[in-house]
């Protein structure tokens, strides 16, 4: 995959000298309390470019977009964000805890050639919305600067690119480095590389190598979309600005990549006992009752990690409070096959896809594009919390999507059900950003 390294905008250290008190998670997970929270951390947080508010009287002229652009031309001029003087590459590394056990993820921020899905290197894996791009498309627009980077995903058994960029590291070939922490203790590092040798290096490294979208689908396409209108104005030629996105590349093999559930709590589903829902389900899946409390999640989440089956799910039914752990008998297997036709026969392997497509929407024969909604949570904890407020008849553990899945999947051009992924810990925003002028 083509990159490139770039002059990026960065916080000057003399105007703020402490990041955690201006950085941000990405966008899409800031609710309205975070956005105060991170509103009244700091004047200059990152929150005030990546996520304005909105107000009730905002109108073509006066928006979150056009005040947007104002804030970041303020920052310009008073010095608040300063560009570097030569082209570089950012190593980063987040250093995170989870289960205990703590894990170190490394990778580095580039220019990405922004080429849309299926002529070029770069594959996603989830499908998107109009909304979110539209809303990208005019901050982008506004402002002419990402400011979040996008997550990619590149194979590299041997982790010759990011050893590169390390020993660069340990040679001292950087200009300068920054640490900050997150709202959630996640320890986030950066350095900037502008050795010209390992900028080299890398680039040619990376040449041949795809690139698998993990996270920021609806920013990528956004960056896509970009291009094109600045190519239909007459403005693109081969050194524009616009011709790469920020990405953050991270290769499928680092011990510090690791891939969490999304739990689902499911509202208006029809309030079923145990023995109603396996009556349902009939002959498709195998079920045990393994728990008869909200507290048993953990329990039986435990036994599906262990087990490390994607058929393996766990459903509660609140009316009678029990867990049964399903998994799929060859019925189940020929039914799925015979009511989906459209996907590939690994996208109807994913436990996500089987509690969807085969249990929801089929077996229990629910909308959930309608009456049935799904409330997405990542830890067993807030499935027990969810469940304790009798807001949902019907909950569900199941495995995420492994790497080899979205890797196989999206080279086959098959997109997976929504949330099949979560990669832990976010990226963070406010480290850099890449100009597109």
């Amino acid at each position: 995959m083509e990159i490139t390294p770039f002059a990026g905008y960065r916080y000057s250290s003399g105007k703020i000298p402490h990041l955690d008190d201006v950085v941000a998670p990405p966008y899409d997970v800031i609710g309205e309390e975070l956005q105060d929270e991170l509103y009244a951390k700091h004047p200059n947080n990152v929150v005030r470019l990546i996520l304005e508010r909105m107000f009730s009287d905002d109108n073509e002229v006066n928006n979150r977009y056009s005040r947007t652009a104002k804030t970041l031309a303020n920052w310009k001029q008073n010095g608040v964000i300063v560009q570097e003087s030569q082209p570089a590459l950012y190593v980063y590394h987040q250093i995170y805890t989870v289960n205990g056990q703590k894990y170190v993820r490394k990778g580095f921020m580039c220019g990405c050639s922004a080429v849309p899905f299926g002529y070029g290197m770069v594959y996603p894996h989830e499908i998107t919305m109009s909304g979110p791009k539209l809303d990208r498309l005019m901050l982008t627009t506004a402002c002419k600067m990402n400011f979040s980077q996008i997550f990619g995903l590149y194979p590299d058994a041997d982790n010759a690119v990011q050893t590169l960029l390390e020993e660069a590291l340990v040679a001292g070939k950087y200009t300068d480095s920054v640490s900050a922490a997150d709202h959630l203790g996640v320890i986030h590092q950066m350095w900037v590389v502008e050795d010209a040798e390992t900028l080299n290096a890398v680039v040619a490294a990376m040449a041949p190598k795809p690139i698998f979208i993990a996270d920021g689908h609806h920013r990528y396409e956004t960056a896509c979309n970009y291009r094109k209108q600045i190519g239909d104005m007459g403005l693109l030629n081969s050194t524009h600005p616009a011709n790469d996105v920020l990405m953050v590349c991270i290769a499928m093999e680092d011990p510090g990549l690791i891939v969490l559930p999304t739990h689902r709590l499911f509202r208006g589903a029809a309030a079923l006992t145990s023995a109603e829902l396996q009556a349902k389900l009939g002959d498709c899946f195998q079920t045990e009752i393994v728990g008869s409390s909200p507290d048993d999640a953990h329990r039986v989440w435990q036994r599906i990690e262990s087990e490390n089956r994607q058929d393996a799910i766990g459903l509660y039914t609140a009316r009678d409070q029990k867990w049964l752990l399903t998994t799929i008998t060859p019925a189940g297997r020929a039914k799925m096959d015979e009511i989906d036709r459209e996907h590939h026969p690994e996208w109807r392997e994913l436990g996500v896809s089987l509690l969807h497509r085969l249990i929801v929407e089929t077996l229990l024969d629910a909308d959930t594009s309608d009456a049935v909604k799904p409330v997405y949570v990542h830890l067993v904890d807030e499935v027990v919390s969810g469940l304790r407020t009798d807001n949902y008849p019907l909950a569900a553990l199941v495995m995420p999507a492994a790497i080899e899945h979205i890797k196989t999947l999206s080279l086959l051009g098959d997109r997976m059900p929504a949330k099949s992924t979560y990669f832990y810990p976010k990226l963070i925003a406010g480290f850099v950003f890449k100009p597109l002028e």
